[in-house]
């Protein structure tokens, strides 16, 4: 699911006859529930919002999504492979990098 950027993934409560979710794309915990996909959309919707009221009563910026962009540091040697290894394959160092993470996670 998807609203003002953020992210959410859904399961389903058998026992209690639910649906719950979570943001999943910022630190922050934001859930919500409901018992049909309809009320699931708008309390999604409706804790975004929320969510998003609360920081600015507290005058506090609320968190944005991950950007996809994040800093890594490694050993000079191990750069130099990989950006070899990318220039090989005909790829920049971001494109390899996200293809190795990507493979790395879906393992």
């Amino acid at each position: 699911m998807n609203y003002k950027e953020y992210e959410a993934t859904v399961q389903f409560d058998e026992e209690a006859g639910v649906f719950y979710g979570e943001v999943t794309n910022t630190r922050d915990v934001i859930t919500f529930q409901g018992k049909s996909v309809d009320e699931l959309r708008q309390a999604f919707r409706d804790s975004v919002d929320d969510y998003i009221e609360f920081c600015y009563s507290r005058n506090e910026e609320p968190e944005k999504p991950f950007s996809g962009k994040f800093l890594v540091r490694i050993d000079p040697a191990l750069h130099r492979k990989v950006v070899s290894k990318a220039k090989l394959r005909g790829m920049s160092l971001n494109a390899f990098a996200a293809e190795a993470l990507s493979h790395e996670v879906s393992s």
